[in-house]
């Protein structure tokens, strides 16, 4: 998708505020963790983010995580604002 079309669409763009979580932003995932990774902002979901489903009182499915994050080693990762923050290294 060019970046034209892109731009303002969840949050994404000029926009966003320095400090903020949004779609482009370099993050750290996990972040103090052992388990730490590096990557950028993809998707915001924001309100899309869902909740669990359940039928019968058996849970199918947990909530959908706010945030996409492509990894910098490869793969992508979703996580809830608990678990990611602005990388100071690349902001």
């Amino acid at each position: 998708m060019p970046d034209d079309v892109v731009t303002g669409v969840n949050g994404s763009g000029a926009d966003a505020n320095p400090g903020e979580i949004a779609v482009d932003t370099p993050v750290l995932v996990y972040p103090g963790t052992d388990g730490e990774l590096r990557g950028v902002v993809v998707e915001d979901f924001g309100d899309l983010a869902g909740t669990a489903v359940e039928i019968a009182g058996e849970r199918i499915v947990g909530p959908a995580r706010r945030w996409a994050v492509s990894l910098d080693e490869g793969g992508l990762v979703f996580v809830d604002d608990d678990n990611i923050a602005v990388d100071p290294e690349r902001s």
